[in-house]
This record gives structure tokens, C-alpha cells and sequence, in this order.
């Protein structure tokens, strides 16, 4: 049997299905012709060649668990600017192709070997290989006690809302919380403010010892809570991070 391609090797893949996760947010299957293991927390390269040679190189980051085979899936946010996301939303349907390559990275990664407590942090679509971690904890079996906090403008655009819910009412030790920056709903029990100091030590504080921290969003958003849980105590070499995107 010939030896697939290393992750670093361009292919062909083919999308599979479409889903939309909210107005501007969509998730991308995509079978791979080599499909190599990877890590929560991995991301693909995506490549888009016009006709005239010009080409646009974006990364995306893998938003299902290791344990799906053969098929991963890219979740993307469209940017009204940009030179790939509005191909993705815009342009491509099932059956249609695409050049991508991975997964790549090694750092902002976890599995259920690494342990916690878990602390995940999220500003919009940053959310996105936090809830790789997610699913691979859910698909293991894994009871490692988790916290995800995770930011967004409004209810309306939060990333895997109900899959959220599901997991965080599964009764196995995560537990979510959302804050909403611009408009909340009637009646909405959540935070209401951008994450800050306080809600930092609320969210981490039934842990009890000190956990295993990543945070994923906007630059401002990861750089202020990164700062904060180091003052807070937290060792910096148990905080790993993540920029991603413009959204906050």
C-alpha cells in the first residue's frame, strides 16, 4: 500500500456538506483523499488558485474530534473583506473541491492525556478548536473537569449554541458560560460585559487548583485574559494561547 502524503503535502479535498452555524459563521466537511490523524486544536491550510495564478492562503482551525475519520471539518466565519472566507460562503457546495493541507501545529493542542482542570476561553470564532477539544473530551469518555467561557456580541452569534447546551447539560463535569458584549435577550441570566478580571476568577473558581488554560479570539481579548489569570496565579507555562480572527 503507497505511503500517504505528509500533512505538509497539498491535496484535494472534496466538501461533503454545508452547515450554518449562524448568519456569518458556517462549518465545512470535507473528505480527504490522505487523512491524517489529528490533534484538537490542529488547523488546515486552505489554498484558492484563480485562473490568472493569483493565490489566497488562509489557515482555518479544526473544529471536529480526532476520532472522526477520513472527513474533518473547517468551521469559517465569513469576513466581508476577505480573499477565501467568501469563496467558502459564497461559492462552494457539496460535491465542489478544494486545496488544503495538514493539520499543522503541535502547540495550542489537547487531549485527554494532558489532563486539567480544563479552562477554555473564547472571543467568537475562536471558539473553534476549543470545541475540538470539547468533542474529543465527549467522544473519549473523558471526565476531566472543564470550564469553557465564551464571548460574543450577541445570542445570536454564538458558534455550536446547541451543541454547547447538550454537552454542558451532559452531567460529566464541563460547564459553560457565555457573555454577551452588545444586546442581551430578555430574561438573560449570563454575563453582560466583556470578560474581565472578575468573571476570570468566578468562572476558574470552583476548580480549586490551578488549571490547564486556553484561550483562543481576538488579539485584545487574548492578551487581556491571558495577563489577568497569570496575575491571577496561574502559572504562565499552564496558559497557552491563540489569535484568531477579528471577531470580539
Amino acid at each position: 500500500m503507497p505511503t500517504p502524503p505528509a500533512p505538509l503535502t497539498w491535496q484535494i479535498a472534496t466538501v461533503e456538506e454545508i452547515h450554518p452555524e449562524t448568519a456569518q459563521v458556517k462549518t465545512f466537511s470535507l473528505r480527504l483523499p490522505a487523512w491524517h490523524p489529528h490533534r484538537a486544536g490542529q488547523h488546515y491550510d486552505v489554498r484558492l488558485t484563480a485562473e490568472d495564478g493569483y493565490q489566497a492562503q488562509r489557515s482555518y482551525s479544526i473544529a471536529s474530534a480526532p476520532t472522526r475519520i477520513g472527513v474533518v471539518d473547517l468551521t469559517v466565519e465569513r469576513i466581508a473583506d476577505g480573499e477565501v472566507s467568501p469563496y467558502f460562503h459564497d461559492v462552494l457546495v457539496p460535491g465542489d473541491r478544494v486545496e488544503v493541507r495538514g493539520p499543522i501545529g503541535g502547540y495550542f493542542v489537547w487531549e485527554p492525556s494532558l489532563g486539567g482542570p480544563l479552562l477554555l476561553i473564547a472571543g467568537g470564532s475562536g471558539i473553534v478548536p476549543l470545541m475540538a477539544m470539547l468533542r474529543e473530551r465527549a467522544a473519549s469518555g473523558d471526565a476531566t473537569p472543564t470550564a469553557l467561557l465564551a464571548s460574543w456580541r450577541t445570542i445570536d452569534d454564538v458558534i455550536y449554541r446547541a451543541e454547547l447546551d447538550a454537552l454542558s447539560a451532559a452531567g460529566d463535569g464541563l460547564r459553560v458560560a457565555h457573555t454577551l458584549t452588545r444586546a442581551q435577550p430578555p430574561g438573560w441570566a449570563g454575563y453582560a460585559r466583556r470578560i474581565d478580571g472578575p468573571m476570570l476568577a468566578e468562572v476558574r473558581g470552583a476548580f480549586g487548583i490551578e488549571p490547564l488554560v486556553y484561550i483562543c479570539g481576538p488579539t485584545l481579548l487574548v492578551e487581556a485574559a491571558a495577563t489577568e489569570l497569570v496575575e491571577q496565579g496561574i502559572a504562565p507555562g499552564r496558559v497557552r494561547t491563540e489569535r484568531f480572527g477579528p471577531t470580539s
